[in-house]
């Protein structure tokens, strides 16, 4: 009954406002894209030098010079602006980010993630990430609760090297969203027919159960 990578992301677009600046990483964040709702207006950017990201195009939209940061081909939204890459991590050093979507391998209680390095295997390295998590006014990070061997990836303290320190401010994973906050997790929704204990089981980290735990809607 967990999320899909689809469903992540619509429920990351429901935490968009109007007039916002925002920042999708590679993976799942870029499948925000997408379910943008309709009522807002927002701006998304890619840290290679795109500001107005539209929807994944389709076949007859394909452009191989338009990408985003995971290169993968992307349409323009109305407005849309393309830069170099260094001006596009001054906007990102800045602080002109209102929000940035991202993935990681690891979130602990603190708000500490571990997003760039993969024990035993060869890596490009941590690219645009530090400057993200440090740069923006909020950080939401998206990905699964449990890696492939069922191990829980929201932990007391990240075991990998540190992306950033006490900056996550919520996640949004395959089976809830949670906000990190006084040192735990706190379960604000659960995916649809997921279990409270079933998500507690796979949380290592200290985690905030509230009386009642809503399920996730989808709703337009």
């Amino acid at each position: 009954m967990s999320l899909n990578r689809d469903q992540i992301a619509m429920r990351v677009a429901q935490e968009l406002e109007d007039g916002y600046y925002v920042n999708l990483g590679i993976g799942i964040p870029t499948l925000v894209a997408n379910y943008v709702p309709n009522d807002i207006e927002v701006m998304l950017q890619s840290e290679n030098g795109l500001l107005g990201i539209g929807p994944y195009p389709t076949e007859d939209q394909v452009d191989a010079d338009m990408i985003n940061a995971g290169k993968e081909t992307v349409t323009a939204a109305l407005g849309a602006s393309i830069f170099s890459s260094a001006e596009s991590f001054a906007m990102i050093r800045g602080g002109h980010v209102n929000l940035t979507v991202l993935g990681a391998f690891e979130v602990d209680q603190n708000g500490n993630i571990a997003s760039y390095m993969i024990p035993g295997k060869l890596v490009k390295g941590m690219g645009g990430a530090m400057d993200l998590v440090a740069g923006a006014d909020n950080i939401i990070v998206t990905m699964t609760h449990a890696d492939k061997r069922d191990n829980s990836k929201l932990l007391e303290n990240c075991s990998l090297p540190l992306t950033g320190v006490g900056c996550v401010k919520r996640i949004v994973t395959d089976l809830a969203v949670l906000e990190v906050k006084d040192g735990a997790f706190h379960l604000l929704e659960r995916a649809p027919g997921v279990s409270v204990e079933e998500i507690q089981q796979k949380t290592a980290g200290k985690l905030v159960v509230p009386e009642h735990v809503p399920e996730m809607s989808f709703d337009a």
